[in-house]
């Protein structure tokens, strides 16, 4: 089948790719000819594991291409997917819709009266019947689950596909679109538009929920001595619980799970049901609140004060396997430590260049030990897998003060303690001796 793939970011980027690669003819259309060029060059314009080889496959068989013109898309293809930007709206919870708004004003023109348009971005329930009403062609809501790092696998070997859909013959193309999945298994959930935009936006909000629940343990575990890690793992033993997302530590960030759950919350005001969701801005708050209580932890560290001190922090990103810092939570707390007065070097093995972007006043270390280079305490910020694998007794060499901050709960405590290093983590008050102190942001 041919298609076009509007907005070549995250999403758009991943998704033209593996349409590609499973066999369609793909046409990538974005309003920034520099992130165009640098994709028909073959190299994507983020760190995504497995695209820029995708990529290329797919450019070398000629079966993905890219332009800036609306109009040849609208020519080449009767399927469009519409995959650009939702942001929160300045100064409201609300989804930003100037980029959805923007994309199919401008393609509207150049539709085939047998088009059909896909919404894949994460819009408020109601996007797509008011579009479609715009268009006058059929609209339907395919929404994306990707979890960056992980972008490739989730679109080739997606866990379920949603189709949200008013006819039967929109349905019936995208059953085919994506054939090469459905033959390998993939279940197929088949529904209105409604409830495809719904998707998105509940299964963000309840992956929060859980984040923030542990979260919330961990405050409790650190009042009252008990340890959170051991806490989740009995949790997570509980069939209908489960283990995954019952990590506490720093909480989530990113461009998805806090502007969703606004959104959501802001959608559902509008609708007459803000005591619904009334939670969602607790699980908002408690998110938030883990960057005061590492700062905590991080002053404890450092006997009560950050003033003229040495920090690394390892960790830029939002989350491991990802160039993203979009509301870092490492970024955020990097940043306070600076503030208040303390000499801060950080160390990412994919972000340095988006976070110097992002906080040009930090320092940066393009490799693990000079960052620590006399250091005062280390802060643990980000869980890639590369820091799990460090030598703490190597590492004890280039500090000051062998003292860390395990605020993501992902490093071996014994391994570091039997170096020399004094461990302070989130929810685990046993580790510095503690026995049931409360741990207040100053």
């Amino acid at each position: 089948m041919r298609l076009t793939v509007i907005g070549t970011g995250y999403v758009g980027a991943v998704h033209a790719a593996c349409m590609a690669d499973i066999g369609h003819e793909v046409l990538g259309v974005d309003i920034d000819p520099e992130r165009i060029a640098v994709l028909a060059a073959g190299r994507p314009p983020f760190y995504e594991p497995g695209l820029s080889e995708l990529l290329k496959r797919a450019l070398d068989t000629g079966r993905l291409r890219f332009t800036t013109s609306l109009a040849e898309a609208g020519g080449f293809a009767d399927t469009h997917f519409l995959c650009v930007g939702t942001p929160q709206r300045p100064g409201s919870d609300a989804a930003d819709l100037t980029y959805v708004d923007a994309a199919v004003a401008g393609l509207a023109t150049h539709l085939r009266q047998d088009a059909l348009l896909v919404g894949k971005s994460t819009v408020p329930v109601g996007t797509a019947d008011r579009l479609a009403r715009r268009v006058h062609v059929d609209v339907a809501w395919n929404p994306e689950f990707l979890r960056e790092g992980c972008a490739v696998e989730d679109t080739l070997s997606p866990e379920r596909i949603v189709v949200g859909a008013r006819s039967a013959p929109a349905e019936a193309r995208m059953r085919a679109l994506y054939a090469p999945l459905l033959a390998a298994g993939i279940p197929f959930i088949a529904t209105d538009p409604p409830t495809a935009e719904l998707v998105k936006l509940a299964s963000n909000s309840f992956l929060a929920t859980k984040i923030s629940f542990i979260n919330a343990m961990a405050e409790i575990c650190d009042a009252a001595g008990a340890d959170v890690l051991t806490l989740a793992e009995a949790m997570g033993r509980d069939s209908r619980i489960g283990p995954r997302f019952l990590a506490p530590g720093l909480g989530f960030g990113g461009s998805c799970l806090p502007k969703d759950i606004r959104a959501l919350t802001a959608r559902a005001e509008e609708l007459g049901q803000a005591p619904a969701v009334a939670f969602l801005r607790q699980v908002d708050e408690i998110n938030i609140r883990q960057r005061a209580r590492t700062l905590a932890l991080a002053e404890e560290a450092l006997g009560g004060t950050f003033a003229d001190r040495n920090v690394a922090v390892l960790g830029a990103a939002f989350k491991p396997l990802s160039d993203d810092v979009r509301d870092s939570p490492a970024l955020a707390v990097a940043e306070a430590v600076r503030r208040r007065g303390a000499r801060v070097r950080v160390h990412d093995p994919e972000a340095i260049d988006n976070a110097c972007a992002a906080r040009p006043a930090l320092q940066f270390a393009l490799d693990v030990s000079k960052a620590c280079e006399h250091a005062d305490v280390v802060l643990h910020l980000t869980e890639w897998p590369q820091y799990r694998k460090l030598d703490p007794a190597a590492l004890k060499a280039v500090v000051r003060v062998p003292a860390l901050v395990d605020a993501r709960n992902t490093l071996d405590p014994q391994a570091w303690q039997k170096a020399g290093w004094t461990l302070l983590a989130p929810g685990r008050p046993s580790l510095s001796g503690r026995s049931g102190t409360p741990c207040v942001s100053s």
